[in-house]
């Protein structure tokens, strides 16, 4: 079965002609949202519609999409709520210094000195930068900014995370 990967996530419509508001979680929307582009709208119940890029434009902090077949507000009203996802063939060929989040998730994460810390089991965005949740045995989760002095190294290919806890960040 194919996996699918947020792009955005619808939140409003825009104008009378068709746009959507589209908070992206993708850092690279010129190369999701480029006209012909295939996009998969999930909704809450489950349901699926494959969309092709009519038009895209940036407002605010927004990314306004237009599909083709959805020419007016009416006809998008319904993919308000909804995710815009890319199936796993789709993704982008990456840098070799860089990674998609879904790969962070479960990676082992070690201190500088080799000793097992826990899993990775989420990653949040609350603002200026992501926060690696990391699971431990018998512990409190452990909250790691992903910033250059405490993220030291992450291989995905062994799926390990090197990881500098600075005083604080641990009880």
């Amino acid at each position: 079965m194919m996996e699918f990967y947020d792009v955005g996530k619808v939140v409003n419509t825009h104008g009378l002609k068709g746009e959507v508001r589209v908070i992206s979680i993708t850092n690279t929307p010129e190369e999701r949202y480029f006209t012909g582009a295939s996009l998969i709208w999930f909704g809450e119940n489950g349901e699926q519609v494959e969309l092709i890029v009519r038009s895209h434009r940036v407002h605010k902090n927004f990314d306004l999409v237009a599909f083709e077949d959805y020419p007016t507000i009416n006809e998008v009203e319904q993919f308000v709520g909804g995710m815009l996802r890319v199936g796993e063939d789709q993704l982008l060929e990456l840098n070799e210094d860089e990674f998609y989040l879904h790969e962070i998730i479960g990676c082992t994460v070690v201190d500088e000195d080799g000793n097992e810390l826990g899993k990775v089991k989420e990653v949040l965005s609350p603002g200026a930068n992501d926060v690696w949740v990391v699971q431990r045995q018998n512990k409190r989760d452990l909250l790691l900014p992903y910033i250059e002095s405490v993220i030291l190294d992450v291989d995905i290919e062994n799926q390990v995370v090197k990881a500098f806890v600075m005083e604080g960040l641990d009880d």
